[in-house]
C-alpha cells in the first residue's frame, strides 16, 4: 500500500516539474495554460518566480510562490475552470505575455501572464484574472 503511494506521488511530483529546456520555439505557455484549465494550482506553481505580481479579481499584491499557490487555489476552489484558451501572445528580448479567456464558475475572466527567462526556463512575473 506504502508502495502505491510513494509512486503516485513520485509521479504526481514528476508530472508537475516536467519544465522542459527551452528553445527558441518553445511556447511556455503551452504547459501554463494547461494548469490552468485543469484548475491545478499545484502544478501552476512550479512555474511561479520566487516572488510575482497576482491580482485576482482586483485583489493585487505581490506574493510569495507559496502565497500566491494559495490565492490560485483558493480562486480555482470557487471557480472551477471550464476552458481556456490564449488570444494574443507576444515576447521581447527575455520576456513573453498573453493574454487569455478563462471562462470558470460560470463566468469570463481575463488572464494576462507575464513570463521572464530565468536561466534555462521561464517564470511567471505576473498573473492578473480579472472579470470581463
Amino acid at each position: 500500500m506504502n508502495f502505491i503511494k510513494i509512486t503516485a506521488a513520485a509521479f504526481l511530483l514528476l508530472s508537475c516539474l516536467n519544465l522542459p529546456a527551452q528553445s527558441e520555439r518553445y511556447d511556455v505557455f503551452l504547459p501554463i495554460s494547461k494548469y490552468i484549465v485543469k484548475g491545478d494550482a499545484e502544478c501552476l506553481s512550479a512555474w511561479f518566480d520566487d516572488n510575482l505580481e497576482i491580482s485576482i479579481i482586483s485583489d493585487g499584491s505581490t506574493a510569495s510562490k507559496a502565497q500566491a499557490k494559495q490565492i490560485v487555489k483558493a480562486f480555482f476552489s470557487s471557480h472551477t475552470p471550464q476552458s481556456f484558451d490564449i488570444t494574443h501572445a507576444a515576447e521581447k528580448a527575455n520576456m513573453k505575455y498573453a493574454l487569455g479567456s478563462l471562462t470558470a464558475g460560470g463566468e469570463n475572466f481575463m488572464v494576462t501572464i507575464f513570463v521572464s527567462s530565468k536561466g534555462d526556463s521561464y517564470k511567471i512575473q505576473q498573473l492578473k484574472i480579472e472579470r470581463m
